[in-house]
């Protein structure tokens, strides 16, 4: 895993290397699907996966102090729990953070890791049935009323799964699928401060472009706003959030060769 720094949000630093999968001097795995996470209270985290395949690997965890300037801390977490497996954690108004994971060993499988500290966990699921309807790579948008929503990647189904939680993550209803498409690509999705939802992802059946954003009032009727990509290549692995400032940044891959980094004004869409 590498991280890169930037102090004013405009300019970054090159790339330095902070986990490398390094077993012994003969053995090394990739590292797989870098996820930081701020809580309200505590160091900075990094959580990665660790194995030679996605049915056989491991979480992993760093921590900082400084921002994401140094690391340190690093261990392998429980063999029950993976850390948030592609999308960012959302932590809830009792302190609850819900790590949104997911495995491939048994069949495509989501579930929550519900942690305080990154020290103790609680696993919540699985929750789909792989047989019926195989979803990974989970994201979690919260409302007012207290429900929260998961969207999820699906393989040979075409569209976004969804499932709902009438009870802060404690219980969850049937997966069901979306009107909005998925080409088995990964997506991410933010609540705004102003209440609305936003949505990346591959707006198409195949493939992997174009890219786009979706904004959403109520987790069911979506309307795509902006398109970031449209050329030919793949645009694959969004991450979002919103900062303090209230700006919406979005990285993803650019033709499996680089990452891009696109800042927004989400009073614009």
């Amino acid at each position: 895993a590498g991280v890169a720094f930037s102090p004013d949000g405009l300019r970054w630093t090159k790339p330095v290397e902070v986990a490398n999968g390094l077993m012994s001097p003969q053995k090394q795995f990739p590292c797989w699907n870098p996820v930081l996470f701020q809580p309200r209270q505590g160091p900075l985290v990094l959580c990665y996966k660790v194995g030679p395949t996605p049915d056989g690997w491991w979480g992993e965890i760093l921590t900082s102090d400084d921002g994401g300037k140094t690391w340190k801390g690093h261990r392998r977490l429980a063999p029950t729990v993976m850390g948030p497996i592609k999308n960012k954690p959302v932590q809830l108004d009792d302190g609850r953070i819900l790590c949104p994971s997911s495995s491939e060993h048994a069949g495509w499988q989501v579930h929550l890791e519900v942690t305080r500290d990154f020290q103790t966990w609680e696993v919540v699921g699985p929750l789909n049935d792989p047989n019926t309807l195989g979803v990974i790579q989970p994201t979690i948008l919260t409302y007012p009323d207290g429900r929260l929503q998961m969207l999820c990647r699906t393989r040979g189904k075409g569209f976004i799964a969804q499932s709902w939680s009438p009870d802060g993550g404690r219980t969850w209803g049937e997966m069901t699928l979306l009107s909005l498409p998925n080409p088995n690509s990964g997506l991410d999705a933010v609540t705004l401060r102003d209440g609305r939802q936003l949505l990346v992802f591959n707006n198409t059946p195949k493939g992997r472009t174009p890219l786009n954003l979706a904004l959403s009032r109520d987790g069911r009727d979506w309307q795509v706003v902006l398109t970031l990509e449209d050329q030919p290549g793949e645009y694959s692995y969004p991450a979002i959030i919103q900062t303090a400032d209230g700006r919406v940044h979005t990285t993803y891959t650019h033709r499996r060769q680089t990452i891009k980094h696109v800042v927004l004004d989400p009073t614009k869409l």
